[in-house]
Parts: C-alpha cells; sequence; structure tokens
C-alpha cells in the first residue's frame, strides 16, 4: 500500500537509475572480458568463450584432468581457455610439460591470486608456501622450511627410525583389527601424519586423540570442499564470497584450521626456549623474533600458520592417499602382492624390520611403488602456476600473468611413452634383467621451481610403511562383498572409493 503514496514521476527515475545502474556494470564486465580476451601472435588456441562464463561450460570440474584430456585432442597439447575473467593455458603430454616445468621453470614459477583465501590474510609476504607468489619472501621461506626439515631429519637416520617406529603403531593398528574386515583410510591417515606432526609439532599423537582426529578430519573436508565448479566461480568473482549460501563452508573451515593451529603454536609460545629448538615451529618463532621491526620479512606470526598448515596438509593427504592405492592394487592382483610377499622374505626376511636401504635391492617391491604412484594418479593436476615473464613454450607465446595448469595426469598416462597407460603394470619401472628402472615421465611430485617441498619425506613413508605392512600381511577381500572398484574419487587428490580390507597374519 505505501507503494501506492509514492510519485509515479519518482518510481519511474528510480526505476530509470535502477535500470542504468544495471546497464553500466553489465557494460562495464563486458569490456573488462573482451580485454582480457584479448589473443597475442602465436597465442595457444582453444575453444570459444562467453560472456562472463567464458569456458567453464565446456569443463568438468570434478574431473578437470579428464576435460584437459578430451579438449588436448582437439587443440592439441598446449590450449588456452578462460574462467570468466581469467585467462588460462593449459599444459598436457611429457615434452609440453619438460620444456615448461624443467627448461622454463623460472618463467612459470609464479601463482596466480586465489581471493577465496585472501579473506584469511593469504597475500603479499604472509601467504606460506603452496600459494605464495614467486619472489624473495618466497624463496627466503622455501629455504628456511628446507633447511628446518633437514636439521629435524629429512634424509637422515633419525626421520628414518621415526618412520619405522610409527610403522610398527599402524601395524599394530591393523593387528587390532583381528582379521575383521575394515576401512583402513583414517588407520592409515593417523600414521602418515604423525610423521609430519613429529616435525612440526614435536610430537606424535594417539590414534585416538580428538585435537588430532579433528584437525585431520577438517584438514581432508577442505580437500574436498576446495575443488568444484563453485571454488573456481569464487576465484573469478570474489564479491560472491559476500552473499550467503552454501559456499560458505568453503570458508570456514580454513578459518577453523587456522584457529586449531593457533592454540599448538600459542602453547610453543609458552613454553619456548630459544636455545632449544624442539620442532619447526620453535625454530620459526626463532626466525619471527630475529625478524621483529622489518616491515618486509616473511617471518610472521600468519606465515607460521600458513607454512604449518601447508607442511601438515602435503605431508598427509597424498602420501596416505598413495598407501590406501597401494594396498587396493595389491587386493585387486593378488599374484603382485605374492611377488611383493616374496621378494620381502627373500631380502628382509618376517622378524627385521624393514629400513630403506632395503630399497636398493628390492627393485620390484620398488617399482610397485612407482606404478602406484603413477597409476593410480595421485596428484592429477598440479597448483596453478602463473608465467612470471613472457615465455615461449614449443613455439606458443604466453604473456606474463597468464595462468598455467600443468596437466601431470596427461603426462603419467601419456600413451605415446608408457606401454600399458591405462592399467597397473609395474614393469613400467623394471627393465629386461628386472632391475629397477627409473623413468623420464615420472613426475607424480611435479619438478622444477615449484616441486614438492615433501618428495623425499614421501618417498621414505612409501617404502617403510608399505614394505612393513606387506611384510606383516596378506591383504584380501572380505567375503561376500564386491570387488572394490577402480574409479577414483577427486579431490584436491585423486583418492579410491572407501573399501574393506582384511588384513591376515602372514
Amino acid at each position: 500500500m505505501e507503494l501506492l503514496s509514492v510519485p509515479r514521476s519518482l518510481l519511474s527515475c528510480c526505476s530509470n537509475v535502477t535500470f542504468l545502474g544495471l546497464f553500466l556494470t553489465v557494460f562495464v564486465l563486458l569490456l573488462d572480458f573482451l580485454k582480457r580476451r584479448k589473443t597475442w601472435n602465436r597465442y595457444p588456441p582453444g575453444p570459444s568463450s562467453i560472456p562472463f562464463l567464458g569456458s567453464m561450460l565446456q569443463m568438468d570440474f570434478r574431473q578437470p584432468q579428464v576435460s584437459f584430456t578430451q579438449l588436448s585432442k582437439k587443440f592439441g597439447n598446449i590450449f588456452s581457455l578462460q574462467i570468466c575473467w581469467r585467462n588460462l593455458v593449459v599444459l598436457n603430454g611429457f615434452e609440453a610439460m619438460k620444456e615448461a616445468l624443467i627448461n622454463k621453470s623460472e618463467d612459470i614459477a609464479d601463482r596466480p591470486r586465489f581471493p577465496l583465501y585472501e579473506h584469511m590474510g593469504i597475500c603479499g609476504n604472509s601467504a606460506g608456501l603452496v600459494l605464495a607468489r614467486y619472489g624473495r619472501a618466497w624463496k627466503d621461506l622455501r629455504r628456511f622450511s628446507l633447511s628446518t626439515l633437514r636439521n629435524f631429519g629429512m634424509g637422515k637416520k633419525s626421520l628414518e627410525e621415526r618412520i619405522i617406529e610409527e610403522a610398527g603403531f599402524l601395524n599394530s593398528a591393523f593387528e587390532s583389527e583381528e582379521s575383521q574386515p575394515f576401512d583402513p583410510h583414517f588407520i592409515i591417515n593417523n600414521a602418515v601424519s604423525n610423521v609430519i606432526c613429529s616435525i612440526t609439532f614435536g610430537n606424535r599423537f594417539e590414534y585416538n586423540d580428538k585435537r588430532f582426529q579433528k584437525l585431520l578430519h577438517m584438514f581432508e573436508e577442505s580437500m574436498k570442499l576446495a575443488t568444484g565448479f563453485l571454488p573456481q566461480m569464487l576465484n573469478a568473482v570474489p564479491s560472491l564470497m559476500h552473499l550467503p549460501g552454501p559456499h560458505q563452508k568453503i570458508l570456514e573451515i580454513p578459518k577453523q584450521i587456522m584457529r586449531c593451529l593457533k592454540e599448538i603454536a600459542d602453547e610453543h609460545k609458552e613454553s619456548w626456549d630459544p636455545a632449544h629448538n624442539r620442532d619447526f615451529i620453535d625454530a620459526f618463532l626463532g626466525e619471527i623474533e630475529k625478524a621483529k621491526g622489518s616491515q618486509e620479512t616473511t617471518f610472521n606470526e600468519l606465515n607460521l600458520l600458513f607454512t604449518t598448515s601447508d607442511l601438515f596438509s602435503a605431508g598427509t593427504e597424498t602420501t596416505s592417499t598413495t598407501l590406501r592405492w597401494a594396498l587396493l592394487f595389491m587386493l585387486l592382483h593378488p599374484e603382485i602382492q605374492s611377488k611383493v610377499h616374496a621378494e620381502i622374505d627373500r631380502v628382509i626376511g618376517r622378524d627385521r624390520r624393514p629400513e630403506l636401504g632395503d630399497q636398493v635391492n628390492m627393485p620390484f617391491t620398488n617399482a610397485v611403488i612407482h606404478e602406484t604412484l603413477r597409476c593410480g594418479d595421485i596428484v592429477p593436476i598440479a597448483l596453478p602456476h602463473m608465467a612470471y615473464r613472457d615465455t615461449e613454450i614449443q613455439g606458443f607465446f604466453i604473456p606474463k600473468g597468464v595462468v598455467i595448469i600443468t596437466n601431470l595426469s596427461s603426462v603419467l598416462k601419456d600413451e605415446t611413452y608408457w606401454e600399458k597407460p591405462h592399467q597397473f603394470y609395474p614393469e613400467h619401472f623394471l627393465n629386461a634383467e628386472g632391475q629397477f628402472l627409473k623413468r623420464e615421465a615420472f613426475i607424480p611430485f611435479s619438478a622444477g621451481r615449484r616441486v614438492c617441498l615433501g618428495e623425499q619425506l614421501a618417498r621414505m613413508e612409501l617404502f617403510i610403511f608399505f614394505t612393513t605392512l606387506m611384510q606383516r600381511f596378506t591383504f584380501l577381500i572380505p567375503e561376500n562383498q564386491p570387488k572394490p572398484q577402480l574409479k577414483p574419487c577427486f579431490a584436491v587428490t585423486s583418492s579410491p572409493h572407501p573399501y574393506q580390507i582384511c588384513a591376515k597374519l602372514r
């Protein structure tokens, strides 16, 4: 009724203003789209784009590597896309990836903005390791992180002994299931995470520790929420983050993780002794103290939380997922499982604990682990790179600032390189004499400036955990249950669907 009392001329004026505002907004967005859609000479070809959405309708964001492979058949191994207003170039196949990641490593070492995480303070000199822009701050932090990880045992006997000890706890947890069917997912998560916890937090946790379990579940939930169409839209159109809706959960889980890590960091501060570093957090607190008063330093309290989160996440998810794939492949290929058992019995026996030094005498077991990483395709798409400067890859011009997507799956499944790219075939890593064979196209941890910081740690863990489990158990599909499916679940990592397993003592 109140509207009836408003003069029609005023209503008409308001309507015109609203329409004009809407028109101007659309016009500005369209101009911005056309500006960003500009092409360059020798720029990679790609599918057509539509205003605002770009090429998004041609993508399956739950399985982007599948979409990229299909598009590469039409446009070649290097092609362009547009996600809303952002220009992307996608690299596929071993030759393109080798030139980009190895020969032009610094050219593509930058990272794009991630507005989805900027609301947490991830920007500038406070972006952790994984999402940080390429430059001095990132170099200083990576150098410090690598040095500190080595100081706390990475690549040394001391850390190997911790992994061997944790493998014993993992064995005990499997044995407690008493050959009954169980899902190994979180038991494996607990064991793998405890290794990085011993480095970052200074101690391991019991598998039923409530705070530990909460942290693990939050990280896993965050990984799931970080993929798909919605996160892409939020990064492309950050203003959507201020609207209510289900996407708010994507924003809330990382905040909860940060609050949990802050509690741990605060506990460290209370008992911190500058003369004695117990773990990574203590070492970082020392750097913060040294850098007090510097405005340009990368060593600040936000970066302490972000870097710890990066290490915890990277040190848990990929290795845990790989071990779950390994056990699944053993269930589905009992003949391969028998060969691993035979090699363990011959080289180690059943009484002595496996050690990293055994690896050189166990080519078949080593090949099985490598083939698990290849066939399991654990990280199909690496985190986005961005051109740090104008560059060329295989004759195509890539301008500075363009986002570069490396489809690692296309290398690990490259049909021109692997004999049986879509099958689990450990012989990919064995020569005619049965000795272990290194393969150039094996890049599950990526390569170049942005190669995974924890690759060495992951390799140690995979060999010791897998060999220790295989020494102790025979893994069987539970009776009256269907054969587990190989179709993966996609998040940041490609993980197997939940499955049940029986661990029978050998």
